[in-house]
């Protein structure tokens, strides 16, 4: 499995991000080097596309197959369409949720096949799920010390509102798929739409 081992604060210093968006309270008191610099159109394109990857933790084959989702869809545009479906992940859902510090941390919990999807075991991060799912942590994991610090860690974070959580029982339902004013991501999908119409 590829991983990406750049130290975050670096990765964030380098695409102009604020790790609060990861999960992570840490700041860096350093400048990127290209503070300040100008940057062409190209360059910006690929800075959000980088951006919209490192986010959610996409390697690029998936992304790209994301992207040839949404831009197959019937409404909505690409660009909403490719931010909905990257939120609509199953490790990204167990993050918003509360379940988890980060989304790196999501993943890690799906991988072990701690998460039960309208009563069955899935162990798929990138599953798509829709609308009405019930997503719980399974009966015997849900008494783990693990879970007990992340809800301390989470307890102050909101849930989006198409979500429900129940931090009690460790479940939560989507209520309905979040429109684009409700995916609180820095991430400007139309030049990521720009860069792959090229």
């Amino acid at each position: 499995m590829a991983r990406d081992l750049t130290p975050v604060l670096k990765r964030c210093r380098s695409l102009d991000l604020d790790p609060v968006y990861l999960g992570i309270d840490k700041k860096s008191n350093r400048k990127s080097a290209r503070a300040g610099k100008k940057m062409s159109e190209y360059g910006l394109q690929l800075r959000e596309k980088q951006k919209a990857k490192f986010i959610y933790g996409v390697l690029e084959k998936p992304f790209r197959n994301n992207y040839e989702k949404a831009r197959k869809m019937k409404y909505g545009t690409t660009g909403e369409n490719l931010m909905i479906l990257l939120e609509m992940r199953l490790d990204n859902i167990i993050y918003r949720l509360g379940f988890a510090r980060t989304r790196k941390e999501a993943r890690q919990i799906v991988d072990h096949k701690n998460v039960l999807v309208n009563g069955k075991v899935v162990n798929i991060p990138s599953y798509t799920c829709k609308v009405g799912d019930t997503i719980e942590i399974r009966e015997n994991k849900k008494s783990l010390q693990r879970y007990k610090d992340v809800l301390e860690f989470t307890g102050g974070k909101t849930v989006p509102a198409w979500l429900t959580a129940d931090q009690e029982n460790l479940s939560g339902v989507i209520n309905e798929v979040p429109t684009r004013e409700q995916i609180d991501v820095p991430v400007n999908e139309v030049l990521i739409v720009e860069l792959y119409s090229k």
